[in-house]
């Protein structure tokens, strides 16, 4: 086993994985930037060195000076968390070629899932349905459009190098193709030094499903179910389950033999995830594969009893994955709600300042996942996540309740968060009822905050007061014909 491993990474992941080395006796080692120099973090780890100035690309981003200071400590691993270096195969080819292990897939793995195109091809050749779309990027405007044509618009057009929800554009017609090629190009150059394009069909109204996989380096692999991950705007994901309530055990077992196929395609080991769309009728296509350890891991690690960042350790240092299938059974249901220092009114803004008070909530089935404290600094120059809220319950149902509960007592002052977004969600009828798709965000809070569809409690008591009245007058068509003309009523009547 590892003697010490450096967290090239910061905030919540990094505490996260300094936490799982304290508990198996390893000796961890920060990196902290300018602007973290007070990070909990850099507190908690056994030993914490500066890397540089507060910009990512002085810091977190500076491959040379974190595997020199690896190197220089001694540390036989390292772990990335998710972001920054996590899926960099130039800095893990680096890192195998100094001699230090890097916990996660090889590079050779990372590759070969890296572009967008180059794994749907691969997916095709394995039998993993795919999108209906190109496998190989476009190579000018007449191509697009000669393609766009025969899928039939709307289409989307895709970074092949993206990720994260960069890089991507629906396009509706063949008027708005060109404009919109040259922007999502120019895009893709900005934020990952590739202007390759790809085409997908749009599928309307889908599920974002994916697949937690674990392999280790003796060809043995697992899933470790699906999670639900269909509440995002603008592509980030906000609130995560596990299991997907829209998932039944024979689509699960269909979409989780798929994604092992997709992990043994490219020889991968380690935690990772396959993301798939899933449209109304349950039919699946892949998406792609994230080759790292995702955010919202604490859901799976909640119904599944496993300590994902352990197990990411013990295979990295080459032992068998300490579990079979057979081994792992679903208890209960998790719901996450990521809370970022943004402004849900002010149409998402960052917020940055000082956080003059932070108090988590607590108490049955609530776990708290997060790198800040009172006194700790919201900075500009990385991702706004605060922290990650939990709740696990015996059921969805039970879940949700105390996820709402935990938001409730959540305490952040100081910056402005999107707790009221969060809390918005939970009260949603259709979302209550697992009845959303990647598009709810959007179609429910168009307008701010205030939800189109009326929350649950409303639908209830307009119920009980419908119900009263026909009751009492059950013969009156009057009264029915009153309530069905009435847009009011019939919004909360709305199944």
């Amino acid at each position: 086993m590892f003697r010490k491993i450096l967290i090239a990474n910061r905030g919540e992941i990094a505490l996260r994985v300094i936490r799982a080395c304290k508990e198996m006796g390893i000796k961890s080692a920060a990196i902290y930037s300018e602007a973290d120099k007070t990070s909990l973090h850099a507190k908690y780890a056994d030993e914490a060195y500066y890397i540089g100035e507060s910009p990512a690309s002085e810091s977190y981003l500076n491959k040379g000076k974190i595997i020199s200071l690896a190197l220089k400590i001694n540390a036989d691993a390292i772990h990335p968390g998710y972001g920054f270096f996590s899926e960099n195969e130039s800095f893990i080819s680096d890192v195998e070629s100094a001699g230090i292990t890097f916990i996660g897939p090889s590079s050779k793995s990372v590759h070969m899932m890296g572009s967008k195109t180059a794994a749907r091809q691969l997916m095709q050749e394995y039998n993993v349905p795919i999108v209906p779309g190109t496998t190989s990027p476009i190579i000018n405007l007449i191509e697009g459009l000669n393609i766009a044509d025969k899928i039939g618009y709307p289409i989307l057009l895709k970074a092949s190098a993206g990720g994260g929800g960069k890089g991507m554009r629906k396009v509706e017609s063949k008027e708005e193709f060109a404009s919109a090629l040259e922007a999502t190009k120019r895009e893709a150059l900005k934020s990952f030094a590739d202007d390759a394009v790809y085409i997908e069909k749009y599928i309307e109204n889908p599920k974002h499903i994916e697949v937690q996989i674990f392999g280790d380096k003796h060809g043995n692999y697992v899933h470790i179910f699906e999670r639900e991950c269909s509440i995002q705007r603008r592509h980030q994901k906000i609130i995560e389950e596990a299991p997907s309530s829209f998932v039944k055990e024979k689509i699960r077992k269909k979409i989780t033999t798929a994604a092992i196929n997709a992990a043994k395609a490219c020889g991968y080991y380690n935690a990772g995830t396959i993301e798939f769309l899933m449209d109304k009728n349950s039919d699946f296509y892949f998406l792609e594969m994230n080759t790292r350890l995702q955010v919202e891991h604490p859901v799976t690690e909640m119904i599944s009893g496993l300590d994902l960042v352990k197990e990411q350790i013990n295979v990295a240092a080459g032992n068998k994955l300490s579990f079979k299938q057979e081994d792992l059974k679903i208890y209960g249901h998790a719901v996450e709600a990521r809370i970022y220092a943004e402004d849900p009114e002010n149409n998402f803004l960052p917020s940055t300042g000082k956080l003059i008070d932070f108090q988590a909530p607590s108490g049955p089935g609530i776990r708290v996942d997060s790198g800040f404290t009172r006194g700790s600094i919201i900075s500009l120059y990385y991702d706004p996540l605060i922290a990650k809220l939990a709740a696990w319950g015996k059921t969805r149902e039970e879940a949700i309740e105390r996820l709402k509960r935990a938001l409730a007592e959540f305490q952040i002052a100081g910056v402005t968060t999107n707790i009221s977004l969060l809390k918005a969600v939970c009260n949603n009828y259709l979302f209550k009822k697992g009845e959303f798709d990647i598009n709810f965000v959007e179609k429910e809070f168009a307008d701010g905050l205030q939800s189109k569809t009326a929350s649950s409690e409303e639908i209830e008591n307009a119920a009980a007061i419908i119900s009263a009245l026909l009751k009492a007058r059950s013969s009156s068509a009057e009264i029915k014909n009153t309530i069905t003309d009435n847009n009011k009523w019939t919004g909360l009547l709305y199944e």
